[in-house]
């Protein structure tokens, strides 16, 4: 038995469950360490970065999935470690006001838990839905769950940022509870009993060591290809994370609620672009994936020129279109970048989907680390070498514009399309 519909939807709200909470960490805490507290901006990327590369467990977590079955075990445990990890880095910023060693310790300790968290869960419920759902309904169900996560995030940066203004330490603490506490209780009633009526144990003869089984995914030319071009790929797409809204704050002067809100716009901007790639390329069979996910690098690449260019006008009402702009691009590539990643999950050797999404999503994330950090590192290496951060901001939108570009390049080369259908395989399978 297969997923209906309905479970398919029910898994995407823990996916807009996980987007909701960890939107807090990546966007709100990042942009108070940096202007509220004046901390260097490498500080959160370097602990956002320890989250994401906590992340590389994710192959482990989906070997679990293909040879041990409990996927709901571990989806719901890890949305509670990542609940957890969310309050102790809320409580962390709060404690650089007093002590700074004691907050580095406490956010240390938090942004680990959040990487186990989001493995676990994020892992397991990938490998749920890629071996429980029907082949032809692959490209559908990972735009429906992406969508769900995007809005999950939209809709908390733009909650989270009309209700943090004024700003206030118990307020922030206050509003963090309530998401991490909803985002736990939504996991469980979304996921309780699906896993139980569907075919999703694993058969005995395919348990065999982990690194064995590694290795024989990555031993298959479209899983290793597509690999290199995720983590290319999203280390483009997640350079901006951790600067934007600082860049929003000290060059266009926006209070904290008004950055998360641009991010809460930006996000909205992806689930437009994800929605138009839906229904063009899986609804109306217009465009293969390969075209949408070089259309969207290209378009994203403009849009960070566009936004760096602004900078120097520093006007706060340009900004907005700006990074909507973006968003939707980034939405545009994502979307078309998961459909290929989900029709990929069922190639090659059986019985190994959850290993799959596992080494995708740890190149994923370590891009993301990586992208992230080396964002914010060349941010704080350009406010030291130039006059104004409008042009240190700037210098790094337009390498991140470049990378985008070289990104849609090889594009071309690792993803083709053979199908009516709009799936996508990579050379050399």
């Amino acid at each position: 038995m297969t997923l209906s519909w309905i479970s398919i939807v029910r898994l995407g709200l823990v996916q807009m469950a996980l987007g909701a909470v960890v939107v807090l960490t990546t966007s709100t805490l990042n942009r108070l360490m940096v202007v509220e507290l004046a901390l260097p901006a490498v500080l959160p990327g370097l602990l956002i970065a320890l989250h994401y590369g906590i992340q590389i467990t994710r192959p482990n977590w989906g070997f679990l999935s293909d040879t041990g079955g409990h996927r709901t075990r571990w989806i719901i445990g890890g949305m509670v470690a990542l609940a957890l990890g969310a309050m102790g880095a809320a409580l962390g910023v709060v404690l650089f006001e007093t002590s700074f060693a004691a907050a580095m310790a406490l956010s240390i300790l938090a942004y680990a838990l959040i990487g186990l968290g989001v493995g676990a869960s994020g892992t397991s419920l990938l490998a749920l839905l890629a071996t429980t759902t029907a082949p032809r309904r692959r490209a559908a169900a990972a735009t429906i769950t992406w969508l769900m996560m995007i809005a999950g995030i939209a809709i908390t940066a733009g909650t989270v940022g009309v209700f943090l203004d004024p700003y206030t330490s118990a307020l922030l603490l206050r509003i963090v509870a309530i998401v991490t506490g909803g985002a736990v209780v939504l996991t469980m009633l979304a996921v309780w009993g699906i896993e139980a009526r569907v075919d999703a144990q694993p058969r005995q003869s395919e348990k065999i060591p982990f690194r064995e089984g590694l290795a024989e995914i990555w031993a298959e030319p479209a899983a290793r290809h597509f690999t290199i071009f995720v983590f290319l790929s999203m280390t483009a797409y997640f350079m901006q994370e951790l600067i934007l809204e600082p860049y929003a704050g000290l060059v266009f002067g926006f209070t904290p609620g008004q950055s998360t809100s641009l991010s809460g716009a930006q996000n909205g901007g992806v689930f437009l672009g994800m929605l138009t790639v839906g229904i063009t390329a899986t609804g109306l069979r217009i465009g293969s994936l390969r075209t949408w996910v070089i259309a969207g690098c290209l378009g994203s690449a403009g849009s960070l020129a566009l936004i760096s260019l602004l900078g120097g006008m520093a006007v706060p009402a340009t900004l907005m279109p700006a990074v909507v702009s973006l968003g939707f691009f980034n939405g545009m590539f994502a979307v078309a970048a998961i459909g290929s990643m989900m029709a990929l999950a069922g190639r090659g050797r059986e019985a190994r989907e959850g290993t799959r999404m596992g080494l995708w999503g740890a190149a994923q994330a370590v891009a993301a680390g990586f992208g992230g950090l080396l964002g914010a590192a060349a941010v704080d290496v350009m406010r030291l070498l130039t006059a104004g951060d409008a042009v240190a901001f700037g210098a790094v939108f337009l390498a991140e514009a470049v990378l985008f570009v070289i990104a849609a390049l090889l594009a071309l080369r690792v993803i083709e399309h053979r199908s009516r259908r709009g799936a996508a395989i990579v050379p050399g399978e």
